[in-house]
């Protein structure tokens, strides 16, 4: 494994760039996400995020190699795979070689395989993808590229921890199972009959089914079926306000037994689930924010509130991708030559911000974390979430979550 320094903290400095020969030394990140729209809170609270790891890991610690500092640009994509491999090309007409999305799984696929094939036609301008939250398994396996680089734990990762602990529960009898009707909301029922199957071959799964992604605005009938199906957990991949309105759905038609979700924290989301959901609601995901793993953790989420009141570290990982990129440029020694920043990154250990180490494994570039399930509560926090009184809080950890799953990735690299 190669091994990595993470970089210095300190007081938050304002994202700021020169003029002239500085602006053209900024390395500009392409953050390709849904800033309007059903999505948009969560497109634009990613950004923020985004902006305040630039700002807080690269930037007030000087930039990386002579003084060049990380610039986020944004690009709204809809969450529409055609308009996202528009905003592709504009950003790399502008010279950009880094490309950060991660809404949606079937956003991702179409900017993997455009990547992929630009970078094959047009060896001098060359991009990394930087994929912070698209978990569709086929991206680093069958759909796997040297360009690709996912930094959250895939949808069969999370489903396999979330199932570890949904076996211990013997009240648990029947699952209901719903999501949203593309490649991510696929694959999490699929790895949900696989693994339940293998660990719990009693609980009977007693409905199944997708919906149409971002068009359903009451979720009412279905959350009639789930309770009619005497269902005695839920599991959904649902995000944004697809996750936001099944959750009021089945709060509102008296759904009192467990639900485990993928996304059901911040933006919006923790604030309208609120004391109905104290409990029941749990959450798979990488980071820790409650309780907080280091005083340089909480001083970071800190920082944070300060500059934004209205967002959430909700999504820490991208702190990864911030970090883990420097430290790839730094090993390069340039930010334009993207092949040897990829190699840097590919077997890359880093000390992640909230706990642990994480590991880019180099044969399918999936990055190996620590897996939680977090609860939905009020007790015990240090952060909320949506200014709610609400958060999630760390119930168990699962070490380095699929550190030996298998991959199909047979990855041909530059």
């Amino acid at each position: 494994m190669r091994k990595s320094m993470k970089l210095g903290l300190g007081a938050v400095l304002a994202l700021t760039v020169g003029a002239g020969a500085a602006l053209a030394d900024n390395i500009k990140i392409a953050y390709i996400d849904p800033l309007s729209g059903p999505f948009a809170s969560t497109g634009s609270n990613g950004l923020t995020q985004y902006q305040f790891a630039a700002e807080r890991l690269v930037n007030e610690a000087g930039g990386v190699l002579d003084g060049q500092m990380f610039e986020i640009v944004p690009f709204d994509n809809k969450v529409s795979p055609k308009e996202s491999l528009i905003q592709l090309q504009v950003a790399i007409d502008q010279g950009i070689r880094y490309i950060a999305q991660g809404n949606s799984s079937g956003v991702a696929h179409a900017l993997t395989e455009a990547i992929d094939k630009h970078n094959r036609r047009n060896p001098d301008s060359r991009v990394l993808f930087l994929n912070y939250s698209a978990v569709d398994p086929a991206l680093t396996n069958d759909d796997c590229n040297f360009w690709h680089f996912r930094f959250d734990a895939n949808a069969d990762i999370k489903m396999d921890a979330l199932t570890d602990v949904i076996a211990k529960n013997d009240a648990i009898k029947k699952v209901y199972v719903i999501g949203q009707d593309y490649s991510f909301g696929k694959a999490v029922a699929a790895a949900t009959v696989r693994f339940l199957g293998e660990k719990r071959p009693d609980i009977e799964i007693v409905g199944n089914e997708l919906h149409p992604i971002g068009k359903v605005k009451d979720f009412t009938p279905y959350a009639r079926k789930i309770v009619a199906a005497e269902s005695d957990a839920v599991i959904t991949g649902n995000w944004g306000a697809d996750m936001l309105n099944l959750g009021k759905s089945l709060v509102e038609n008296d759904f009192a037994g467990p639900v485990y979700t993928y996304y059901a924290a911040g933006s919006g989301i923790t604030a309208a689930i609120g004391e109905s959901g104290k409990g029941t609601i749990r959450l798979v995901a990488q980071g820790q924010i409650n309780p907080p793993p280091s005083e340089e953790a909480a001083e970071y989420y800190r920082a944070f509130e300060a500059k934004y009141p209205d967002g959430n570290v909700d999504q820490s990982r991208i702190t990864n991708v911030i970090g883990m990129l420097a430290e790839a440029i730094k090993t390069a020694g340039s930010a334009t030559d993207v092949v040897a920043v990829g190699k840097a990154l590919e077997g890359m250990e880093y000390d992640d911000l909230w706990g642990g180490k994480v590991y880019m494994r180099p044969q399918d570039h999936q990055l190996i974390q620590d897996v939680h399930i977090h609860v939905h509560t009020d007790e015990g926090l240090t952060f909320d979430y949506d200014k709610s009184g609400f958060g999630v809080l760390v119930e168990d950890t699962i070490e380095m979550a699929g550190m030996d799953s298998p991959t199909t990735c047979k990855m041909k690299r530059p």
